[in-house]
Formats: structure tokens, C-alpha cells, sequence
């Protein structure tokens, strides 16, 4: 292969050209941006009816079956009755506060659909337009930023109800963004480094022939990292309810609940849509021999739609099986585990993208390789540190077992004397002085006054 074709082979792809987004005219992004917006909001309501079928399929009981055929209007039913309930302020509350955190929970969680592409280009009513609101050079990290922003209604929620497990929920929720988002970011890098743009119509164009879910460790590092972005079970402890009674949302009744309601359920189809945008092809079919055809027109939005409800049936599948961590180990598997992890992983794929690319003589680097997997085997083999950590367990072990009280050491009451060992048995009905106790069967009434 000459030079010049390497080069071609192993150029970076560019970013696409963005500057189509722009020229719709008004009433099309309008008509995009109401179709986005009630998009989310049918989602949201066959989410939660959704999630409660799967649940009851799972735990063998009946599901909502009363409001709408087979019970799929519950949600609707159950969105009347909050909007009627009575909305209610804590006197403690800081009002103006109190009643824009649920927004501010909300809001976000919309704003990041805006870069979602749900298909390839289309007519509509004669106009030819992408089905993408809108598209940026750093799509994907506009995304991470909005996303984001809806923790500060959670944190604001519990800093304003004036109430003390609200304000541990508030606390849990900022500490468990940074520590979650962090892993998130780490799980994007290596499709960064393989579409070579951080637009997201970009990303979808370039798994034409692969999708990126083959980058098995950073699928199962954003699939963990989107549950905890989104305090779903087992991850959902800033309203662990077992030890915060309800969490940030305590105060919270009506309409106000409702938002904070409406901003998870939207939060676990926009981390969703994610995946199946950077993972799973976005729109377009899986590599399967004679599906290729099905990728234009409106059909590519059905294998969108499909593939968000795989990732929601996900959600739904762990919370009917996982139980909750501890605050703890939820912190500590962030930190300790999926940040390491990630770190690793955006080394091998940084140090084998380099060797793709720029490597002509790669003996020295197979060799390296071999060496340094040499090294790992044989030190994983010996385990010296291993060894000393179980002995000096065992040596723990045999102290706290020395250190333990023996029966001989424990000071029992003195014996009966030889006299009392003797001693007959009273009969039943006799006290120990030898006058009869007669227990009447039948006890007079009482009398009142």
C-alpha cells in the first residue's frame, strides 16, 4: 500500500456539514420543536405504565388494568389526580425557591432531546429537512451539560424545603453528580476517537458499516453511569425512601411532584436516545444482510424508537431485580472502580489508535506487548501481596480468636447447696408454704358504681 493511500485509509474523518440546520424556515423548526416536546411527553406516559406491566409481569402479579384498554391510560389518570391535589408550602420553605426547582429539574431534560437525530433527511410538506432539531460541532457535550443541569433542581429542591432529608437527598445528589458524570464523560471518549467528531449526526453517519457498542467497555461504563445520572435503582439514593423518608422530593405535593416525576421519566428516555445515538447506529438498521435497504425515509425512525425501548425495558429490568446499595459502596464503586476503569480504558484505546494509525514496524510494539502481558501473568501467578494480605489476615484472625473469652473464664453462678438439690416439688395448686391456691373458673363480674 503506498503512502498516499495509508494516509487516505487512516485519515480522521472531518465533521459533517452542519450548515443545513440552519435553513429551515420558521414554521418547520417549530413545527421539530412541537414534535420533540410531545414526543417526550407521550414517552414519559407509556414509560411509567410501561415500567409498572413489566414489574408486575416480573413479580407474578396484576398490573394497572383499569383506566383505558388494558390499563395504558393510568399514567394519564394518575397526572389528573396530582394536578388536583392540594399544593402545599412549608412554612420553613424558601418560597420563590421551593417552587422553581421542579422547573429547573425539568426544563433541561428537553433541552437535551434538541440534538437527538430520530432519522435521515425527509420531505415535509414539500420542504426537504433533516429529522434533527438541531446539530452542533460538540453535540455531545452539549448533551452532558444539559443533563447536568437538571441535578440543580434536585439540589435546590432540598436546599429550600427547610427540612433536614430533603437537605441530605439535596447533598447526595451533588456529590453523586460529580462522581457519575465524570465516568459518563471517560465512557464517550473512545467513540470521540473513532468517528473523529463530537457531532452527533456525525457519529451516526460513521456506524454505517459498525456500530460502536463493539467498544464493549465503554458501553457497559455509560450503561452503569446513566443509572446513577438518573437515581435509578440501585443507584436511586438521594430518595432512598428506607432512610430519607422520600428524599429531596419530601415536601414536595400536585403539580410540583409531578415535575420531578416528569424529569426522570424524560432523564431515562434522553440518556437512552444517548446510547443509541453514540452505541447502537442511532437511526439506522442493524448490520444484518437485507435490512440495509430500510434506511431512509420515515422507516429509520421506527429502528430509533425500537432501540430506546430496549434501553428503557433495561432500566425497568434492574429495578425489578437489583436491590439498593448503601451510600458507601455507591460512592466508592464510582470513584474506585468506574473512574480506574475508565482512565485504563481511554489509555489502551488512545495507545492502540496511535499504533493503528502512525505504526509502520510493529514488531517492537507485539513484542513490548507480549513483555508487559508477561510481567502481569507472572505477578498475578506469585502474588506476593496478595500472599502477605491473607496471611496477615489469618494472623488476625488467630488474635481475635486467642483474644476471645473462654467458658472456663465465665464467672457462672455458685451451685445449689447439697440440701436444696433434695427439695421435693410443690404440687400444682399448692404455694411453697403449703396453703392451697384456688383459681375461680369463673371470675364475678364486675360492678360499676
Amino acid at each position: 500500500m503506498s503512502h498516499a493511500a495509508a494516509a487516505l485509509v487512516y485519515a480522521a474523518p472531518v465533521d459533517p456539514d452542519l450548515s443545513g440546520f440552519g435553513d429551515d424556515p420558521f414554521w418547520l423548526i417549530l413545527l421539530k420543536g412541537v414534535a420533540v416536546f410531545a414526543f417526550l411527553l407521550l414517552m414519559t406516559l407509556f414509560s411509567i405504565v410501561f415500567e409498572r406491566k413489566v414489574v408486575a409481569k416480573m413479580q407474578q402479579r396484576v398490573g394497572p388494568n383499569r383506566h383505558g384498554p388494558k390499563g395504558w391510560l393510568q399514567s394519564l389518570a394518575d397526572g389528573a389526580k396530582l394536578m388536583l391535589k392540594e399544593d402545599l408550602i412549608p412554612a420553613l420553605a424558601d418560597k420563590p425557591i421551593f417552587i422553581l426547582a421542579p422547573i429547573l429539574s425539568a426544563i433541561p431534560a428537553f433541552l437535551a432531546f434538541a440534538v437527538i437525530p430520530f432519522g435521515p433527511e425527509v420531505s415535509i410538506f414539500g420542504e426537504r429537512t433533516t429529522l434533527q432539531l438541531a446539530d452542533l460541532p460538540v453535540s455531545v457535550l452539549y448533551m452532558l451539560a444539559a443533563a447536568s443541569l437538571g441535578v440543580y433542581g434536585l439540589i435546590l429542591s432540598g436546599w429550600s424545603s427547610g427540612s433536614t432529608y430533603p437537605l441530605l437527598g439535596s447533598l447526595r445528589s451533588a456529590a453523586q453528580i460529580i462522581s457519575y458524570e465524570v465516568a459518563m464523560g471517560l465512557s464517550f471518549v473512545a467513540v470521540f476517537m473513532y468517528a473523529g467528531t463530537l457531532s452527533t449526526s456525525g457519529i451516526v453517519a460513521s456506524q454505517s458499516g459498525r456500530w460502536y457498542i463493539a467498544l464493549v467497555p465503554s458501553f457497559v461504563l455509560y450503561c452503569i453511569s446513566m443509572v446513577g445520572e438518573t437515581n435509578r435503582t440501585p443507584f436511586d439514593l438521594p430518595e432512598a425512601e428506607g432512610e430519607l423518608v422520600g428524599g429531596f422530593h419530601t415536601e414536595y405535593s400536585s403539580i410540583k411532584f409531578a415535575f420531578f416525576f416528569l424529569a426522570e421519566y424524560i432523564n431515562m428516555v434522553t440518556v437512552s436516545a444517548i446510547a443509541t445515538t453514540l452505541f447502537l447506529g442511532g437511526w439506522q438498521p442493524p448490520p444484518i444482510p437485507g435490512l440495509s435497504g430500510l434506511d431512509h425515509g420515515w422507516v429509520p425512525m421506527i429502528w430509533f424508537v425500537l432501540k430506546l425501548l430496549l434501553f428503557l425495558f433495561f432500566f425497568i429490568w434492574l429495578r425489578g431485580t437489583l436491590p439498593r446499595l448503601r451510600y458507601d459502596q455507591f460512592m466508592a464503586f464510582g470513584w474506585k472502580v468506574l473512574i480506574p476503569v475508565g482512565l485504563l480504558w481511554v489509555l489502551v484505546i488512545a495507545t492502540f489508535r496511535v499504533y493503528q494509525k502512525d505504526v509502520g514496524d510493529r514488531t517492537p510494539w507485539l513484542v513490548g506487548v507480549g513483555v508487559v502481558i508477561g510481567v502481569m501473568l507472572i505477578i498475578a501467578l506469585i502474588d506476593p501481596g496478595g500472599a502477605k494480605h491473607q496471611r496477615e489476615l489469618e494472623e488476625a484472625e488467630r488474635s481475635k480468636l486467642a483474644q476471645a473469652p473462654s467458658l472456663e473464664s465465665i464467672p457462672w453462678p455458685p451451685p445449689p447447696p447439697a440440701g436444696a438439690r433434695n427439695r421435693p416439688a410443690v404440687p400444682a395448686g399448692t404455694s411453697a408454704n403449703g396453703s392451697s391456691t384456688v383459681i375461680p373458673a369463673d371470675p364475678p363480674a364486675r360492678q360499676e358504681s
